[in-house]
């Protein structure tokens, strides 16, 4: 008999400690609902399962992103509804100042009403706003334009030419409404050599050649930007370089939004276009230049003019300085008018009509995100989730296992007593 190496313990002590490790993980897929909790369950699996988890959270903001492009939407095609009610009073103003049974008065108090009416929709266009954007006014009815903003820049009127006696003196300049920077400008510089003392004075390039001339730039862009020549430069330097004491001032950025992109997808470069015109008076054709003709926003209409510059005919919230209404003062030019106004009822129509086609089209494709995501989180759950009842049922294997091994271990260990009995 042998004590000092018990085997069968040892096979007993394995067994026991596999069935008490199976039996953990069992455990631990049960507590989490998870078939994999770490990349060793399944390394291949965890790396799937988790592009499945981005797809799946980038449909449903997808699907958030086109409920909030309906929303957009709805907020614009609401306004134009307001529009639409707008311009058929204004029509209905038209055809009863086309009957002469009114006389000049009663027309005169008609034109205060399409006055009126013809500011309601330009305030209309240019205050319709969704999460701080414009949508009426046409910044969204086309590609995306930026004007860069400019610098303050002074050139010089002359090409500097030889250096003559009393040449030399001080430029004094600021940059930017800076502290004054001075340039000692010497009899024998050229204009190259007065190009480096300048940048040297302002700490910056902001002196160049440009066609021969000697030009200044402000470093910086916008309203901000400025270069200033001072007046207590010494005047032979300011005769020689072609420059006088003055300041310019850069001027601001201009930005057009442009069409509203709206991410559909979870992935990059899925996205849809949406474009909004301008709703305005004067894109509709029913407000523009005082006494102008009026021909109509398709064009065609002869006969109708805009009412002449007056403090009664002055218009609010216009596109352009000095728009007036569409003049009624007589039967011809208001059934003219009324032409006019058919072409932009037609207009707003056809612009709620294709708004109405974007939301359709939106609502479809929060379907379809929804679809998508719903079948992936279920391919998702396969790879993922763990079968409840066959974990169980693992389990309750892994724990008979454990307490039958344990029992086993006690047995085994009591075998090398027998030695004891040959002792007495």
């Amino acid at each position: 008999m042998i004590i000092n190496h018990n085997i069968t313990a040892l096979n007993t002590h394995n067994k026991l400690s596999s069935a008490t490790a199976a039996q953990g993980k069992s455990m631990e897929k049960l507590a989490s609902g998870l078939r994999i909790n770490k990349a060793g369950d399944d390394a291949a699996g965890l790396a799937i399962s988790e592009k499945m988890r981005s797809q799946v959270r980038g449909l449903d903001q997808a699907s958030r992103n086109a409920q909030d492009g309906i929303s957009m939407i709805q907020t614009a095609e609401g306004a134009l509804n307001e529009t639409h009610d707008i311009l058929q009073r204004m029509r209905e103003l038209s055809v009863q100042a086309s009957n002469d049974t009114n006389n000049a008065d009663d027309r005169t108090e008609i034109q205060k009403e399409m006055n009126q009416l013809t500011s309601e929709v330009s305030r209309i266009g240019n205050n319709t706003e969704f999460n701080t954007q414009k949508l009426l006014n046409g910044n969204k009815e086309g590609s995306l334009t930026n004007l860069a903003a400019t610098a303050g820049t002074v050139t010089g009127a002359v090409s500097p030419g030889a250096a003559v006696a009393g040449d030399a003196g001080n430029l004094v300049f600021k940059v930017d409404g800076g502290a004054s920077k001075t340039a000692t400008i010497a009899t024998s510089d050229t204009l190259a050599a007065v190009v480096g003392k300048i940048n040297t004075a302002a700490g910056s390039t902001i002196a160049s050649i440009d066609s021969g001339k000697l030009k200044l730039t402000s470093g910086t862009t916008g309203t901000s930007s400025s270069i200033s020549i001072d007046a207590s430069s010494t005047a032979a330097s300011l005769s020689y370089l072609g420059l006088t004491a003055t300041t310019a001032t850069g001027a601001a950025a201009s930005v057009k939004e442009g069409a509203a992109s709206l991410q559909i997808g979870a992935n990059q470069s899925q996205q849809f276009t949406v474009t909004i015109n301008d709703m305005r008076a004067s894109a509709l054709g029913i407000a523009g230049t005082a006494a102008g003709a009026a021909s109509g926003k398709d064009g065609g209409v002869s006969g109708a003019s805009f009412v002449g510059a007056s403090a009664a005919n002055t218009l609010s919230d216009v596109s352009t300085a000095g728009e007036t209404a569409l003049d009624i003062s007589d039967a011809t030019k208001a059934s003219a008018a009324t032409k006019v106004l058919d072409q932009a009822i037609k207009n707003v129509s056809s612009e709620r009509s294709r708004l109405g086609a974007y939301q359709n089209r939106l609502e479809h494709t929060t379907n379809n995100l929804k679809t998508s995501s719903e079948n992936l989180t279920a391919a998702e759950s396969r790879i993922r989730d763990v079968d409840m009842a066959k974990e169980m049922m693992n389990q309750t294997k892994n724990s008979i296992l454990g307490q039958a091994a344990q029992a086993m271990l006690a047995q085994s260990n009591q075998t090398p007593q027998g030695v004891l009995q040959l002792l007495r």
